[in-house]
């Protein structure tokens, strides 16, 4: 039976043990070198969300909203 489970390593100690509980083949553990790959993954979410402009566009909506504040 396998079962998958995340947790948040908060010290040290905590991996140190898990890592120990890998040696004794009671566990798999699975490292992440970072998060760029979750970040990756949640990209589909914002694809669209924006239509395309072009500079002059995007440059006259800035400019608009600066003076909105002045």
């Amino acid at each position: 039976m396998s079962q998958t489970v995340t947790i948040d390593i908060i010290d040290d100690k905590a991996l140190n043990l898990l890592v120990d509980l890998e040696r004794l083949k009671l566990i798999r553990l699975h490292r992440q070198t970072n998060n760029l790959s979750d970040t990756k993954s949640n990209l589909h979410k914002f694809k669209g969300a924006m239509t395309k402009q072009s500079l002059h566009d995007i440059d006259k909506q800035l400019n608009e909203m600066r003076g909105e504040w002045e």
